[in-house]
């Protein structure tokens, strides 16, 4: 068992790595049926933002986490702008505007930094190892399970628990009765894509290390990004925090396990789950 346990730990941090940027575009598409394909670009951003500001120090990495979530979140707030037009006119029209953000965006960050992969630098306390089970694993990656948890129990409390969530919520059960009562549906909407691209950014900033930045890193994050969002179903958050655990297993053990097949087996579980569902996962209720 020794040999599966640091690839088991190594598939935790990268499913939740994962749910991190999934969980902002699955409550974009959720709550306001935005098919955000630029969801990626707003990875690679934050990303970015880690090699460009990290210099190794504490302070490089916290504003390295600060610029990225603040780009992410601006980038959301500019895409709410941009779709509002868009309002009623289905999501083949959502899904051109975003894509074509998506390129010059993408193509504006190669010719900034260039087209090779790069990698940030961390902090020398982040930048070792630790022993477990008598293997060496990173410690970056160990802190980032614990933030990332930490993350996730805090969004699931602002959602569940807080007036905010509450009016979250009240647009996906009957935005008509939310305006009704004062609060524009419009603006809520558009605080959840400046949300979902905060973490998107958030992600990038503190995940660089591990999915790092380059020219296929956006594609490759918006990529397994919606396959959480359809294995963990349309708008379920806790459907999202379970498919990403699942899909960093299979990414990580599929390798140890079945090294010939690893390309193939996430794809296959994400047809077999289209195939056997038979009802949608609601947005907050149930599982959420």
């Amino acid at each position: 068992m020794d040999a599966y346990l640091i690839p088991a730990v190594d598939g935790l941090a990268y499913g939740l790595l994962l749910f991190t940027v999934a969980a902002g575009l699955t409550l974009t598409f959720g709550v306001g049926g935005v098919l955000n394909l630029a969801h990626g670009t707003l990875y690679a951003v934050g990303a970015y933002a880690a090699v460009a500001l990290g210099d190794g120090s504490w302070a490089g990495l916290g504003l390295a986490v600060a610029a990225g979530t603040v780009a992410g979140a601006a980038g959301g707030g500019l895409l709410s702008m941009a779709l509002a037009p868009l309002t009623g006119r289905g999501h083949l029209t959502q899904a051109l505007l975003t894509f074509g953000v998506a390129l010059a965006v993408g193509a504006v960050l190669v010719l900034t930094f260039g087209a090779d992969d790069l990698r940030p630098t961390v902090p020398p306390a982040l930048d070792t190892a630790v022993a477990i089970g008598g293997h060496r694993y990173p410690v970056y990656r160990l802190g980032f399970i614990v933030v990332a948890a930490v993350a996730a129990v805090c969004g699931w409390l602002v959602i569940r628990r807080t007036r905010a969530g509450a009016r979250v919520r009240a647009v996906v059960d009957d935005r008509d009765m939310l305006a009704c009562l004062g609060t524009s549906p419009r603006v809520v909407l558009a605080a959840v894509l400046s949300a979902g691209g905060a973490l998107a950014g958030l992600a990038g900033a503190l995940g660089a290390p591990i999915i790092g930045p380059g020219p296929r890193t956006a594609d490759t994050v918006l990529l397994l990004s919606m396959v959480i969002v359809v294995l963990g179903g349309l708008g379920s958050i806790g459907g999202a925090f379970l498919a990403a655990v699942v899909v960093g297993q299979v990414q990580s053990l599929g390798v140890v396990l079945a090294p010939a097949w690893a390309p193939y087996l996430l794809f296959a579980a994400m047809a077999a789950v289209l195939v056997l569902r038979h009802r949608h996962v609601p947005v907050f209720g149930g599982r959420s």
